[in-house]
């Protein structure tokens, strides 16, 4: 049973409405995560905010999504795992044994498995990372902006796990077990 409830966006007002006829418009829906988080327009403003400014990075699509997938497995937010997963395979048409691999950490290439190695370091050390930890990152092509990036994903993905995991939001997409 969810914590937090999920508001309809046929009956927001102010600031969060705004907020999801903006979603709407992109989306064509507003995904229950959002619809929780409009509970604060704050929250809500400033998650789109950070995934807008971050899907103009240097890192690509695939990588945030394959980052996604590695920090909520770490996390156990089975919301995340569903909605990653779907936007990996469906919109993104990434095969899903790349997808189940980046949950693990892994990848074939060798710079993405760095970046979610370092991904996944991150959340297990609480951002309390290594000069190994950041080298190997370096020594596999990583670059600075691209590690600063991994860090905003991490940081973005830890918000949407510990919101789906204390509001237990209803998934809406389908239902992915962990590993």
């Amino acid at each position: 049973m969810t914590r937090l409830q999920a508001l309809d966006p046929q009956t927001a007002t102010g600031k969060t409405k705004e907020l999801f006829n903006a979603v709407q418009g992109k989306l064509g829906s507003v995904p229950n995560m959002m619809r929780t988080m409009g509970n604060s327009d704050v929250v809500l403003e400033g998650y789109l905010n950070l995934s807008g400014a971050l899907s103009k990075g240097k890192l690509n699509a695939r990588t945030g999504e394959l980052i996604a997938l590695a920090v909520s497995e770490s996390n156990s937010c089975y919301y995340c795992l569903a909605a990653h997963t779907f936007i990996g395979e469906q919109l993104l048409k990434t095969d899903l044994a790349v997808l189940k691999a980046a949950r693990a950490g892994e990848s074939s290439d060798a710079k993405t498995q760095a970046i979610l190695q370092l991904a996944k370091v991150l959340v297990s050390k609480n951002g309390r990372v290594s000069d190994a930890d950041v080298n190997a990152a370096k020594t596999a092509g990583v670059t600075d902006g691209e590690i600063a990036e991994t860090v905003a994903h991490v940081a973005l993905n830890v918000l949407t796990n510990y919101f789906n995991n204390t509001a237990n939001t209803a998934v809406d997409f389908p239902a992915v077990s962990a590993l």
